[in-house]
C-alpha cells in the first residue's frame, strides 16, 4: 500500500506515511480498523498510534449493539489520545444482534427498542465520532432488501427512521450506509444510491456510503470504472469513503501476483483521489 500510495503521488516522498499521503491529495484521512483483543500486543499498537500512518480508527466489534461501553470506550480513547479520527460502527444490523433484535417483535415494539438503541448508543459517544455507520449491510447481492427482523417488521422505513434518529442524538457527527460489493456498477450499487434518497425523501439527513471492498487480485475494477461508480454516490451530495479494504491472492505469492496486487491497491486508492 505504501509503494501504491507513493506512486500516485510523486509530490510526497516515499517515506510519507499512508495517511500523510492522502491528506497531501485532498482527502480526508487514511484509516484502519482495530479491536480490543489486539490492543494488547504492543508491537501492533505501537504501528496502530503511527499518526502518519493512520488518521483515523474504526472499532470493529466493540460498539455493535450494547449498552456495555467499556471495550468502544477503550478505542475511543486510544483515537483521541492519538489525535486520530473515530468513525464508530455500527448501529443498526441484521448480524450479531443483542438480546432485544430475537424474540417476537410488532411494528411498533421494534421500532421503540431500535430507537432506543440508536439513542443511547449515540448519545453515549456524542461529540467523539467523525461518523457513524448508521445502517450496515441492509441488502442483498442482487440489489434486493435482506430479510432481516427490521425489515420483516418496518418495512425499508426502518432505514431513514435510523438515520433520524441517530441525527438528533448527535447532531454534528456524520451519518453513513456501509455495504459491500458496491465497487462494481450495478444492481447492488444502484440499490444503495435509491437508499439514500429514499433517507433524503424522508427529510432525513444521510451525509455519507462506505463500501466495503474485498476483492481478488486480477478482478478489481479499473481506476477510472471505480472513480465512475464513486461519482454516481457523491452526484447524491453524499461522501464516500473504502470502509474495508482487502485484495486477497492464492498462495503461494509470486512476483507476478505481487505485482497485480499492487496495481489493484493503486487503482482503488487512485480512484479516491
Amino acid at each position: 500500500m505504501t509503494l501504491a500510495l507513493a506512486s500516485i503521488l510523486p509530490q510526497v516522498t516515499q517515506a510519507a506515511g499512508l495517511d500523510v499521503a492522502a491528506v497531501a491529495k485532498g482527502l480526508l484521512y487514511f484509516g484502519t480498523a482495530t479491536d480490543n483483543p489486539e490492543l494488547t500486543d504492543t508491537a501492533y499498537v505501537a504501528g496502530l498510534k503511527n499518526t502518519d500512518d493512520f488518521g483515523q480508527i474504526t472499532p470493529g466489534n466493540s460498539q455493535r449493539n450494547t449498552f456495555a461501553f467499556t471495550k468502544g470506550d477503550m478505542i475511543a480513547d486510544l483515537a483521541a489520545s492519538n489525535g486520530q479520527q473515530l468513525t464508530c460502527h455500527t448501529l443498526v444490523w441484521h448480524s450479531q444482534l443483542p438480546n432485544w433484535g430475537i424474540g417476537s417483535w410488532t411494528n411498533e415494539t421494534l421500532l421503540a427498542a431500535m430507537k432506543n438503541q440508536i439513542t443511547n448508543v449515540v448519545t453515549h459517544y456524542k461529540g467523539q465520532c467523525y461518523a457513524w455507520d448508521v445502517v450496515n449491510e441492509a441488502l442483498n447481492e442482487d440489489g434486493s432488501y435482506r430479510d432481516s427482523v427490521f425489515y420483516q417488521h418496518i418495512g425499508p422505513a426502518y432505514i431513514p427512521i435510523a438515520f433520524a434518529t441517530a441525527a438528533a442524538a448527535d447532531p454534528d457527527t456524520k451519518l453513513y450506509y456501509n455495504d459491500y460489493s458496491l465497487v462494481y456498477a450495478g444492481a447492488k450499487a444502484t440499490a444503495v444510491q435509491n437508499i439514500v434518497k429514499l433517507v433524503q425523501s424522508y427529510g432525513a439527513r444521510i451525509d455519507g456510503v462506505g463500501l466495503q471492498d474485498h476483492l481478488i487480485v486480477g478482478n478489481a475494477p479499473s481506476q477510472s470504472a471505480q472513480a465512475s461508480n464513486l461519482a454516481a454516490f457523491t452526484a447524491l451530495g453524499v461522501e464516500v469513503a473504502i470502509t474495508e479494504l482487502d485484495i486477497r491472492l492464492t498462495l503461494p505469492a509470486t512476483d507476478a501476483l505481487l505485482a497485480q496486487q499492487s496495481t489493484d491497491y493503486r487503482n482503488t486508492v487512485a480512484a479516491c483521489v
